[in-house]
């Protein structure tokens, strides 16, 4: 790990140009961890350039807006890409494009790309690892400031589910620990993070009426265009509320369906059963909790759903077994 933060912080200090991408549909784990890199860097070289690109993402605007800028920056800058397993999933697809391209991310590493690659798939979040590298490099003049704290505690916060989920770690605590320390108001960012506006409430009372609960554990819900239009709301908007089953006695795995134009998104949540290579086989990724994938028919939204049915199976036997 600290060969690998020594080539990155070498390559930061050599370019002079620096332009930080993330994954697609962004949550805060995305726009914190490319935000707060981009931030240590400014402040530890305030000489350099650095810009954080990819599509902006409204919800998330109280985090950070994205630079727009020409595709001849690009030439002999250095591109470092953070949360983001597939290069499919890269948000501006010109990050191929600069003179020296990282990989920093949590996810497995199915889809090895870069000339650096930092991947640790036991930390909570790109965040942690982000402000673990500034930990490592600081006796070689990386600084640290309030902004860059608070985006980074925004992605820890997000990506471990206000550190309930498992990939919550001790190092994930004391790293928070550290974090609170800067100056930034954790009340508002929580408000920020997790106020609710009504029609988003609407829409969850709606899956809490509407999902449906199989054998095993197995659950879903499918949102269709006509309900988005209905409580006037974006896929992204609903896909944020995939964790609201989680809590419901009885459910050990559930999928979300939400219809677009051209896609119908999935996401998957589990509290046991392996689910990312089922996101794998059509297309998409993620942790073995938490992942999703797209499809294009409601047909194969129906296969997608009997293959989570038959993982919650096998789970069910293998909890059998050991008990």
């Amino acid at each position: 790990m600290i060969d690998k933060i020594d080539k990155i912080l070498e390559a930061i200090k050599k370019y002079e140009t620096i332009i930080i991408h993330r994954h697609v549909r962004p949550d805060p784990d995305a726009y914190g961890s490319q935000g707060g890199l981009a931030e240590i860097i400014k402040a530890s070289f305030p000489e350099k350039k650095v810009y954080t690109v990819g599509d902006d993402e409204p919800t998330l605007h109280f985090l950070r807006r994205m630079d727009v800028i020409d595709d001849d920056v690009y030439q002999h800058a250095l591109v470092i890409v953070c949360d983001t397993a597939n290069t499919e999933r890269v948000s501006d697809q010109r990050y191929s494009t600069g003179d020296l391209l990282i990989k920093i991310d949590h996810h497995p590493n199915e889809d090895p790309y870069g000339d650096i690659m930092w991947v640790d798939t036991t930390a909570s979040s790109v965040s942690e690892m982000i402000y673990e590298f500034y930990l490592t490099a600081k006796e070689q003049g990386l600084k640290m400031t309030d902004e860059a704290a608070r985006l980074l505690y925004a992605g820890i916060v997000g990506d471990t589910g206000r550190f309930l989920y498992p990939s919550t770690t001790e190092k994930t605590f004391a790293f928070a620990s550290e974090l609170i320390h800067y100056e930034f108001s954790r009340t508002h960012l929580y408000n920020q993070l997790y106020e609710t506006p009504l029609n988003v409430v609407k829409l969850q009372g709606f899956i809490l009426q509407e999902f449906e609960l199989l054998d095993y554990g197995t659950a879903s819900i499918q949102i269709t265009k006509e309900t988005l239009d209905k409580y006037n709301l974006t896929p992204a908007e609903a896909s944020s509320l995939v964790s609201s089953l989680g809590n419901i006695a009885g459910i050990v795995a559930w999928v979300f369906f939400i219809e677009e134009e051209d896609q119908i998104r999935v996401r998957f949540r589990s509290k046991g059963p392996v689910i990312n290579s089922i996101a794998k086989k059509y297309g998409g990724g993620g942790h073995p909790l938490a992942a999703g994938a797209s499809i294009y028919s409601w047909e194969a939204a129906d296969q997608v759903l009997q293959d989570l049915l038959d993982a919650c199976k096998d789970h069910a036997k293998t909890e059998q077994i050991t008990d």
